[in-house]
C-alpha cells in the first residue's frame, strides 16, 4: 500500500514535498504545478445543513447556534454538519485553496454525489468520503476505517486539495509551507464534488468560516 502511494505521490505536480521538519521544496520548471488546475469551487448552498451559514458569494461557510427554517431538499445534509461544492468533478485534474486559519475543527476533502444525505453517516473512502479532518487544533488524520492518524508540521492555515479524477488521487498539501500533507489513491464510483465542513463551534474558539481562496498562479 506504501509503495503504491510513493508511486502516485511522484506521480503528482511537484511544486510540493511531502511534509517534514526539514523538508526544502524543489520545483521541476518541466512540470505542471498543482496550481495550474485550480478549479473555481463555490459551495451549494442547497446541500447544507441548516446550522450552515453560506455567504452570498459561496465562498465561506460557518456553523451558527441554531438550525434555520430551510426546504428539506434531498440533496441536503440533515445531520452531519457539511456542505457540498456546486460542480460535479467528474475527469481530469482539479485544484483549490481553503482559508482554515487558527480553527480548531475542520474537515476538507470530496465526496461522491451518490452519497446518503440524510440520518447518520459513515464516513469512509468505502461510504464516498475522502477527506483530511483536524481535531482539539493538533489531531489530524484522513478518514479511512479505523482513521489514519498523521503527524501535521508546521500547522497549516490553509489547505490545498488536488484531486485526479481519472487516477483516483486526492492530495492536501500545506499552501504556506509548500508540503505535502497526505495523498490517498482509490476509484472513485461516480462524479464527486468538493466537501467541506466547518464543524460546530463546541469549543468557543472554532466560529471562524472555511473560505474558500483564490488561487495564486505560479511564475
Amino acid at each position: 500500500m506504501m509503495e503504491r502511494v510513493q508511486e502516485e505521490i511522484q506521480q503528482l505536480p511537484k511544486v510540493f514535498q511531502q511534509s517534514s521538519e526539514h523538508a526544502v521544496p524543489k520545483t521541476n520548471p518541466k512540470t505542471r504545478k498543482v496550481q495550474e488546475y485550480a478549479t473555481n469551487v463555490l459551495l451549494d448552498a442547497n446541500t447544507a445543513h441548516p446550522r450552515l451559514i453560506i455567504s452570498a458569494d459561496g465562498r465561506q461557510v460557518q456553523c451558527g447556534e441554531r438550525h434555520q427554517s430551510l426546504p428539506d431538499y434531498p440533496e441536503r445534509f440533515d445531520r452531519v454538519v457539511c456542505v457540498l461544492g456546486r460542480q460535479g468533478l467528474s475527469s481530469g485534474r482539479h485544484y483549490w485553496e481553503v482559508e482554515v486559519g487558527g480553527k480548531t475543527d475542520w474537515d476538507l476533502g470530496v465526496a461522491s454525489h451518490s452519497v446518503n444525505r440524510k440520518g447518520k453517516i459513515t464516513v469512509s473512502p468505502a461510504h464516498g468520503y475522502w477527506f483530511l479532518s483536524l481535531r482539539d487544533r493538533t489531531d489530524y488524520a484522513f478518514r479511512t476505517e479505523p482513521s489514519t492518524n498523521l503527524t501535521v508540521n508546521p500547522r497549516p492555515t490553509r489547505v490545498g486539495v488536488f484531486v485526479d479524477c481519472d487516477k483516483g488521487v486526492v492530495s492536501f498539501f500545506n499552501v504556506e509551507a509548500r508540503l505535502l500533507i497526505f495523498t490517498f489513491t482509490d476509484v472513485f464510483p461516480d462524479t464527486i464534488h468538493a466537501f467541506f465542513s466547518p464543524c460546530t463551534n463546541k469549543s468557543g474558539r472554532n466560529e471562524a468560516p472555511l473560505i474558500i481562496c483564490p488561487v495564486a498562479m505560479p511564475e
